[in-house]
């Protein structure tokens, strides 16, 4: 716990509380308002929570203002350029990167676990075929509980222990059936002699007629977009398990929730956002149209995948993801997608462009994680399940430091009421 080195004085109808000052290693100051109500009588109000710490945590520190994401005080650049997904995994999920021995042994743990329970298939075959791959992944992994249910004991640290190898291991295996569930292809089983990236791309696009040899340019891509995404603090998703796991909800149940919430438009929707926005530009010769409708404050139009709610100067992700994009772009080439040249042409103004400097406009990660995923093929319906995919380590690492918080209580936020106050039951044939 942060040791309180001050306290902040509180003054109110007469009044006088002296409420403890936590500092944090990193980031601002934050009084302890936990026993205001006790002491006050009075609660908080702040829609969202916005400005309230409902937990203290060791895993992912954001500085928004020097466009900082630190993964257990790594450097997000740092390990998207020299790690890979299952290294940045462990190092959230028990807080220090591995030795080579323990990576091995953690890899072959997540490799070994890649298959789905076989009765698994005829559950996704209760879905309409044309179900969207996210409405597959909430119910799925929500039925993961009744297929595994030896590790669903969230006071046993072993079975937590599995839960996690497990969530880990089958999200691909999932993602990658809901995708092909969702085209009318048979499902493809997972590879235990490629790596993670790899694995889910082959499960996604292979067919028994034809195998997917795997490009080790595109495998790397989706590696790093699975690592950028894989935790963001605080987030409506990441609270959302939280919450739903103070319950004692078990863990499968809490990342379906997670889901859920991530399926959002304003959470996990924009990277889809953003390309359904190029497509609608259509063409690079009606870019400066829609420059101009963007600068212009009475027109409801904005440019997705600019700009971040959280970083005010610039999002650390994007510049390891514009490095894939163009990596990508260069392999699959450009010239005959004209979403991809609206998208180079949008990227090259918004660099240079005086109006989206000063605003500090710049492409984020959902700008190029978008035409990343576009050119190696996957249909938008498939941006958000991928995001899901990747954010599922953030979760669990998430849900199991709430769960060995001793001072972590079930959620129940307050309200500020401003409804009828009592009033007597009127019989019907008097109102």
């Amino acid at each position: 716990m942060a040791d309180a080195k001050q306290t902040a004085t509180l003054s109110f109808d007469g009044k006088t509380l002296e409420l403890p000052m936590l500092s944090p290693t990193a980031g601002p100051d934050v009084i302890d308002i936990r026993k205001l109500y006790a002491q006050g009588g009075v609660f908080t109000f702040d829609p969202g929570f916005t400005s309230t710490a409902s937990c203290q945590s060791t895993i992912t520190f954001i500085d928004g203002d020097k466009g900082e994401l630190l993964y257990r005080g790594y450097p997000i650049d740092q390990l998207a350029e020299k790690s890979h997904f299952l290294e940045v995994c462990y190092l959230l999920l028990y807080g220090e990167l591995p030795t080579a021995e323990e990576q091995e042994d953690f890899e072959s743990r997540i490799t070994n676990h890649t298959m789905v329970h076989e009765q698994m298939h005829n559950f996704f075959r209760g879905f309409r075929r044309d179900a969207h791959p996210m409405a597959t992944m909430v119910g799925v992994v929500g039925a993961m509980s009744a297929f595994y249910h030896d590790s669903t004991d969230i006071n046993d640290p072993y079975q937590r222990e599995v839960a996690s190898i497990r969530l880990i291991a089958k999200m691909p295996t999932i993602a990658a059936m809901a995708y092909k569930y969702s085209i009318g292809q048979p499902f493809v089983y997972p590879r235990n002699d490629l790596d993670y990236a790899s694995n889910f791309l082959r499960m996604c696009f292979s067919v028994p007629a034809e195998d997917y040899e795997v490009n080790p340019i595109l495998s790397r891509a989706m590696d790093r977009i699975f690592t950028l995404h894989a935790d963001h603090e605080q987030n409506a998703s990441t609270s959302t398990v939280r919450l739903a796991g103070s319950s004692g909800a078990n863990p499968f149940a809490c990342i379906a929730a997670g889901i859920a919430c991530l399926w959002g438009p304003a959470h996990g929707g924009a990277n889809e956002a953003a390309l359904n926005m190029l497509r609608e530009i259509g063409s690079v010769d009606r870019i400066p149209e829609y420059i101009k409708r963007a600068k212009d404050k009475n027109d409801p139009f904005r440019l997705m995948g600019f700009g971040h709610r959280v970083y005010k100067n610039f999002d650390p992700r994007a510049r390891v993801m514009k490095q894939s994009a163009d990596e990508v772009l260069d392999l699959l080439g450009v010239h005959d997608n004209p979403t991809l040249q609206v998208a180079k042409e949008l990227e090259k103004i918004a660099l240079n462009d005086d109006y989206f400097i000063e605003k500090k406009l710049y492409p984020n990660v959902d700008f190029y994680s978008g035409i990343i995923l576009d050119a190696i093929g996957f249909p938008t319906s498939m941006f958000t399940p991928i995001f899901a995919l990747s954010r599922t380590v953030g979760w669990i690492a998430q849900w199991k430091e709430m769960i060995g918080d001793p001072t972590q209580k079930i959620g129940r936020p307050r309200q500020l009421y401003v409804g009828k106050t009592m009033r007597d039951y009127v019989d019907v044939e008097k109102r």
